[in-house]
């Protein structure tokens, strides 16, 4: 039998409004998945704002290069919340980006999306498929009748946040404050309505952005992610440092429930001697992670590590005896997979897709209700207290992810729902929705 030639190549635009992978899970994806896109033989271009995306080189048929869209860049860590000097104001976007940013909101979503608009319309015939990365913007409306079918991932939906944080807030004005930073999610309601081809990571994602965002089900595959099993791989030469746990955590965001680990390490820590490695760091020396660690006395059992290269992350998992992932709520979670990869130990949520990722209780790993500080510290007891289910967990967590969650697969599926796009030309607009217009 003869066989079929490979799928042609696509040339692929995928959108990030923020893509360097130390900022989240967003940068993270657009790493990975454009290397994997690559090496399948497609002709990827990423097209950014600042901080821009971290990208690998490819060996192999394909490509992956970064086009930068530059932003107004009004959230750069060394100078948040910049007034930025007046030569640095291109245009009437660069003016709503200010504007919206001065009056409490968050312009980035639009902003960025009505620049890629701009760019697409002045590079048309050099892109097979748009691909959107979460930023469910006005400006990608109507991209299908100029020629780019658009696909929108939406990792989950941003009213989740914004509820938690909402309910987290100390007060009627911060309460106030955080409706105003998250009105953008209106818009993205607005849009997800109007999308064909939407891409999430899990069936809790499914449902979540059907019921929150309004998307049609038949409208939204899912493709789950993973790990880069060749970097987050298990090693005999790292050895494991006792009572040592480690997590991935934007530290005073409630959604990520880090709070609730240290109230749980100090449970630990009656009994037997633990400590934890945070990837992230307090945003606020005041803020209400801050607060548990002195309130609790831990100041010399928790460390906050940042900027850490690919190799020092791997290494600083593969060192662990635990590892955990405190979240209320996720999409996804990254941090569950790429610590499994590694045969550490997990202990983590059933918030919101977590389970999906990490498996069965007693089999893959140790799971916990969210936002139960109890709980948490009864689990990760049990792992530094038990080396043999230590390793049994570890080696189950590795299997699972080799046999569901790569980016290698990632890829795959997602080219396929590329051609599906291609096939029909269409992206959004063509359901029934609100109109908006943007000449620039």
């Amino acid at each position: 039998m003869t066989a079929l030639p490979p799928p042609p190549s696509l040339r692929i635009a995928l959108l990030s409004y923020r893509g360097d992978p130390f900022c989240g899970g967003q940068g993270v994806y657009v790493r990975h998945l454009s290397r994997e896109l690559a090496r399948l033989g497609h002709h990827v271009d990423v097209i950014g704002a600042q901080p821009y995306p971290v990208l690998d080189e490819v060996e192999g048929p394909g490509s992956v290069r970064l086009v930068e869209l530059p932003s107004l860049d009004l959230y750069r860590a060394d100078d948040p919340f910049r007034t930025p000097a007046a030569a640095e104001f291109r245009g009437p976007v660069d003016l709503l980006e200010f504007a919206v940013m001065r009056t409490g909101g968050f312009p980035e979503p639009l902003t960025f999306s009505l620049r890629a608009r701009q760019y697409l319309a002045r590079h048309k015939g050099r892109y097979d498929v748009v691909h959107d990365n979460q930023t469910l913007g006005y400006g990608l409306l109507g991209l299908a009748r100029h020629g780019f079918p658009l696909v929108t991932t939406v990792h989950h939906p941003v009213t989740v946040d914004r509820q938690l944080e909402i309910d987290a807030a100390a007060g009627r004005l911060e309460r106030l404050g955080k409706r105003r930073w998250y009105a953008f999610t209106r818009m993205q309601q607005r849009v997800a309505r109007r999308l064909e081809h939407v891409i999430t990571v899990s069936e809790s994602s499914r449902s979540e952005i059907a019921d929150h965002l309004g998307a049609a089900p038949d409208a939204i595959s899912v493709v789950p992610i993973g790990a880069d099993t060749r970097l987050w791989s298990p090693s005999d030469t790292i050895a494991r440092v006792p009572g040592r746990i480690v997590a991935t955590s934007s530290a005073d965001v409630p959604l990520k429930g880090l709070v609730h680990l240290v109230e749980a390490l100090a449970k630990v820590r009656t009994e037997r001697d633990a400590h934890l490695v945070v990837v992230g760091k307090p945003q606020k020396e005041d803020g209400p992670v801050a607060d548990a660690v002195r309130r609790f006395g831990l100041e010399r059992h928790i460390e906050f590590r940042t900027g850490l290269t690919d190799a020092e992350l791997v290494d600083l998992y593969r060192s662990a005896e635990a590892a955990c992932v405190p979240s209320l709520y996720e999409g996804f979670s990254l941090p569950a997979a790429e610590a499994m990869a590694t045969a550490t130990p997990l202990v983590a949520t059933t918030g919101g897709a977590i389970p999906e990722v990490a498996g069965p209780d007693g089999e893959t790993c140790l799971a916990v209700p969210p936002g139960d500080a109890g709980a948490l510290a009864t689990a990760l007891g049990r792992l530094l207290d038990d080396p043999a289910l230590r390793t049994r967990l570890g080696e189950a967590g590795r299997a699972r992810v080799l046999e569901r969650f790569t980016w290698a697969r990632a890829a795959e599926l997602t080219a396929d729902r590329y051609r599906a796009a291609i096939a029909t030309g269409t992206g959004a607009a063509a359901r029934s929705g609100p109109g908006w217009r943007y000449v620039g």
